[in-house]
C-alpha cells in the first residue's frame, strides 16, 4: 500500500464509537494513495435514513460499503447479537451495509451529474466490520459469507480484505475509474447548494443599513419644534437618507404638525437626480414642492441663461444676487415653509440669501442643513445668516467596517462603524501615469468576484476617466448622470461629483498630479463613497501625503 496514505473526507471527522475511529485509522495506514475514504455518509430515500459508518472508493477495483459494530457481537438462531448477559440487544449489520450499498448507488445514480455523463453502473459492494469480535475461520450465513465479514484477527489485512471484495466479485458491472470516484465525492457533497454569495452578503448589510438610518430619524420627532437646525455627520452617517426623510415628513405633516411646502436643495447634479427617483416611489403627498440643485432653484426663480462653469465670480456673486432679487417678487403660491439643504458644506456665503428670501417667513421659515465640513472640496464654506441648533451624527451605518476603518482618521468627529464586516480594502500600487489603467484593470477581477456592473463605480481625484468626459461631451451633464442608474453599466465619475451617492464597490484612482488644495477631503469623499468592497489605486507616497500615516497604515502602506 501506498506510503503517502489515502484521500479522506472529511480529514478529521467526528465518530460516535471507538470502534469506528480505530476502523478508519486503521484503513488510513493502510489503503492505497488513490483510494478515497469516506465517512459518516448520510442518505435518505423515500423508505428510510441511511448512514453509512464508510465507504472505501477504490479506483479500477469498486466501491465498498463497511458497516462497522463495535463490542462482543454474536450471532444466534438467525439474528446479530450485541452486548453481555441481560443486556443484549439485536442488530443488523449486514442489513445496513447491504442496504446502505443500494441506497448509495441509487443516489449516484440518480444525480443528473452522473446521468448527463453517460455512465453506467459501477462495481460497489458491501462489508462488515466486528474490530473487537473473533471470527471463525469457516463462519458463514446465506446473506454473509466469511470473506464478507471482517473480525478482531482480520483488521489487520483490512484493506487486502475489502481490495478483494471488489475485485473478486464477479457482479457484471465495470470498475470505477478515478474519475468516477472524483464525481462521487462530489455528488455527496449535494449539489444547487446556497453558496456564500456577496451580493446576498450586501443585500444584508444594505438592510440592516436601512434598518439603523429608520431608527436615526427618529432624532426628527425630537426635533420637531426647532425651526433652524444644522445636522452634522461624517461619511456613511445617514444624512442624506435622513434629509430627504425630513423632507417628507414636513411635506406631509407629521409629528403634530401641519403640511408645509418644502424645497429641498443639495448642490450635485448626481444627488439631486437621486432624490428625485427616489421621492418619485413615494406617496405624493410626500412629495417636496421643489427638488434640485442650487442651479435649478436658479431656474425655478426665472434664471434662464448661466455662466461658464469655470466663471467662480457668476456663481458665487452674481448668480445669486440676481437670485435674491427674483425672489423678492416671488408670489406667495411659490414660496416655501421650509428648505432642506443637502451638501451645505458645498453652498457660498451669498447663495444663502436668495434661498432664505424663497421663505413664505424669512425670520421664522424652517432650515434644516446637513453638512460634512471635511466632505468640503471646493475653496467655500458659507453659512446661513442667522444661527442653527447643531445635531451630531457620529456612527458610520452605510459602510462596512473594513472601509469605514480607512476613512475615519479623515472624517470630522469621531465615528463608530455599525456598518459590519465585508471584504477587506485593497490597495494596488502603480505610478501616477498608470493609474486609470491600473483602475480599469480592477474591473474584470471585480466582475468575476461576482459582483454586477450596476454595483461598481470607478473614481478619480485627479484627471477625469476618458468614458467620463465622452459620456459628459456626448450626452450632457444630465444625461451623463443618468447612466448611474443603468444597471449594464460601470459609472465612471470624479470625486467632486459622487458626494452624497454611492456604490457597493468603488475603485478609487488617486491620480492626482500633486498634492493640492482639499487633496485630503477629495481622499475622504472617494474612500467613502464605497459601501461593501473597496479597492484603492495609486502612488503610496502620494496617498500617505493626502490621508496622513494613520490612513496610509490602515491601507498597509
Amino acid at each position: 500500500m501506498g506510503a503517502e496514505g489515502p484521500r479522506a473526507s472529511p480529514e478529521d471527522p467526528q465518530f460516535r464509537t471507538d470502534s469506528e475511529r480505530e476502523v478508519w485509522n486503521r484503513l488510513r495506514r493502510q489503503a492505497h494513495e488513490d483510494w478515497i475514504l469516506l465517512a459518516n455518509v448520510r442518505l435518505t430515500d423515500e423508505k428510510k435514513d441511511h448512514e453509512l459508518d464508510l465507504v472505501v472508493l477504490m479506483p479500477d477495483v469498486g466501491i465498498v460499503v463497511v458497516e462497522v459494530k463495535g463490542g462482543v457481537v454474536s450471532y444466534e438462531d438467525g439474528t446479530w447479537l450485541t452486548g453481555a448477559g441481560g443486556r443484549r440487544r439485536a442488530i443488523h449489520p449486514v442489513d445496513q451495509a447491504r442496504d446502505g450499498k443500494y441506497a448509495l448507488r441509487a443516489y449516484i445514480e440518480r444525480d443528473p451529474r452522473w446521468k448527463n455523463s453517460c455512465r453506467s453502473r459501477v462495481r460497489f459492494g458491501h462489508a462488515v466490520a466486528l474490530p473487537y469480535t473473533e471470527v471463525a475461520e469457516d463462519f458463514a450465513t446465506p446473506d454473509c459469507p466469511r470473506w464478507m465479514v471482517h473480525g478482531r484477527s482480520d483488521q489487520k489485512d483490512l484493506a487486502v480484505r475489502l481490495y478483494d471484495i471488489a475485485a473478486l466479485q464477479e457482479s457484471g458491472h465495470r470498475v470505477p475509474s478515478e474519475d468516477d470516484c472524483d464525481l462521487i465525492v462530489e455528488i455527496l457533497r449535494g449539489r444547487s447548494l446556497p453558496q456564500r454569495n456577496l451580493l446576498a452578503e450586501a443585500d444584508e448589510r444594505e438592510s440592516r443599513a436601512d434598518r439603523l438610518t429608520v431608527e436615526q430619524a427618529s432624532i426628527l420627532a425630537v426635533t420637531r419644534l426647532l425651526k433652524r437646525v444644522e445636522v452634522r455627520g461624517g461619511a456613511g452617517s445617514g444624512k442624506t437618507v435622513l434629509a430627504m426623510t425630513q423632507a417628507r415628513q414636513l411635506t406631509r405633516g407629521m409629528h403634530g404638525l401641519k403640511s408645509q411646502r418644502v424645497a429641498l436643495v443639495c448642490y450635485s447634479i448626481g444627488l439631486a437626480q437621486w432624490f428625485s427617483r427616489s421621492l418619485a416611489t413615494v406617496p405624493r403627498r410626500e412629495r417636496p414642492a421643489f427638488v434640485g440643485t442650487f442651479e435649478e432653484l436658479a431656474g425655478y426663480l426665472g434664471v434662464s441663461e448661466f455662466g461658464g462653469r469655470d466663471d467662480v465670480r457668476f456663481w458665487e456673486e452674481r448668480l445669486p444676487a440676481h437670485m435674491a432679487e427674483l425672489a423678492k417678487g416671488l408670489p406667495p403660491e411659490k414660496r416655501f415653509d421650509a428648505l432642506v439643504i443637502d451638501e451645505a458644506q458645498d453652498f457660498a456665503d451669498d447663495w444663502w440669501t436668495p434661498m432664505v428670501r424663497c421663505l413664505r417667513d424669512e425670520e421664522q421659515g424652517g432650515l434644516f442643513a446637513y453638512s460634512d465640513e471635511n466632505q468640503r472640496v471646493f475653496a467655500r464654506f458659507g453659512r446661513p445668516p442667522f444661527p442653527l441648533v447643531p445635531l451630531v451624527l457620529d456612527h458610520n451605518l452605510r459602510n462596512t467596517r473594513q472601509i469605514a476603518e480607512v476613512f475615519v482618521p479623515l472624517a470630522p468627529m469621531r465615528m463608530y462603524a455599525r456598518g459590519g464586516d465585508g471584504p477587506e480594502v485593497t490597495f494596488v500600487t502603480c505610478e501616477v501615469g498608470e493609474a486609470i489603467d491600473t483602475a480599469d484593470d480592477r474591473i474584470d477581477p471585480l466582475l468575476d468576484e461576482g459582483w454586477r456592473p450596476e454595483d461598481i463605480m470607478l473614481l478619480t481625484t485627479g484627471a477625469r476617466h476618458p468614458e467620463q468626459v465622452a459620456l459628459q461631451e456626448t450626452l450632457g451633464q444630465d444625461g451623463y448622470w443618468a447612466t448611474f442608474w443603468d444597471k449594464d453599466l460601470v459609472f465612471y465619475g470624479h470625486v467632486l461629483g459622487c458626494k452624497g451617492l454611492e456604490r457597493r464597490v468603488v475603485v478609487l484612482c488617486v491620480n492626482d498630479s500633486a498634492v493640492r488644495e482639499r487633496s485630503r477631503e477629495r481622499l475622504y469623499v472617494g474612500l467613502s463613497r464605497a459601501t461593501d468592497r473597496l479597492v484603492v489605486v495609486g502612488p503610496p507616497d502620494l496617498v500617505r501625503e493626502m490621508g496622513g500615516p494613520e490612513v496610509a497604515a490602515r491601507l498597509g502602506l
